[in-house]
């Protein structure tokens, strides 16, 4: 197993990769035994860490630890510690389904909204546009995130009776994390992701920014073009990075 090289944001641990070294790590986790934690942390989710012990706690528990947020790679460099590159969540999903393909692995995708009048569920849109897209990626199975917390534990049976090698989870954060958490020593999966909205991505029921604000770190703009009630949420960046820089005055 590859040693981590550490940053530390807030008292968040995040691992210093880029795409190439989280696949390298991605790929050690699918050898293990237990279940691996992954995590793509925000500016957002890192600001809600800082107060929710909770989270804290998952996220420090992680074995991965993506930089995925403009504002953590800004956040690196106001730190002297300046992070290769930011790491999208979504894209390196993309690069791991490449790898599940290659290597002949299965995955299992949990979450997002269920079938409604006009479409089927998210998860299984998603799971048919990736199947097209690579055609020899083993989907193992799906289920919707919407659920009542009795069902849980026959939603792990269905997912370790599938014979999954990875999981994806889309609940949004904290609720994919705190999933992976509790059930982590009953999952038979070799590791476990909380992807926020992907599958929407995935499914076309949500477009994904254009390139120019892909390259300009500005994907969080175009969410809110998109998604307007989003702006409390939108407000969690210059308040990360206003503490950032208070933290680096203190030190």
């Amino acid at each position: 197993m590859e040693e981590r090289e550490i940053l530390d944001i807030l008292g968040i641990s995040v691992d210093k990769v880029d795409m190439r070294k989280a696949i390298s790590i991605f790929s050690n986790l699918m050898e293990t035994e237990e279940c691996s934690l992954i995590v793509t942390p925000n500016s957002e989710i890192i600001m809600n860490a800082t107060k929710d012990e909770s989270l804290r706690k998952i996220i420090a528990s992680a074995d991965l630890v993506i930089p995925d947020g403009i504002g953590l790679v800004y956040a690196s460099k106001l730190l002297g510690q300046p992070l290769k590159e930011r790491v999208t969540g979504i894209d390196f999903m993309e690069m791991i389904l490449i790898w599940l393909q290659e290597n002949e692995k299965s995955i299992y995708l949990f979450g997002s909204k269920p079938e409604n009048e006009e479409r089927e569920a998210v998860c299984d849109l998603a799971a048919k546009k990736k199947q097209i897209q690579y055609p020899n990626l083993k989907i193992a199975g799906t289920h919707h995130g919407y659920f009542k917390p009795e069902e849980e534990n026959s939603i792990v049976e269905h997912i370790n009776a599938s014979g999954a090698d990875f999981l994806c989870v889309a609940l949004g954060s904290p609720k994919q994390e705190e999933f992976i958490a509790r059930h982590r020593e009953s999952l038979k999966v070799k590791a476990a992701i909380g992807v926020g909205g992907s599958f929407d991505v995935w499914a076309g029921t949500l477009k994904r920014a254009p390139e120019f604000y892909q390259n300009h770190g500005l994907e969080w703009l175009y969410r809110f073009i998109q998604e307007p009630t989003r702006y409390k949420r939108m407000a969690a960046l210059p308040t990360f990075m206003i503490k950032v820089m208070a933290a680096k005055t203190k030190a």
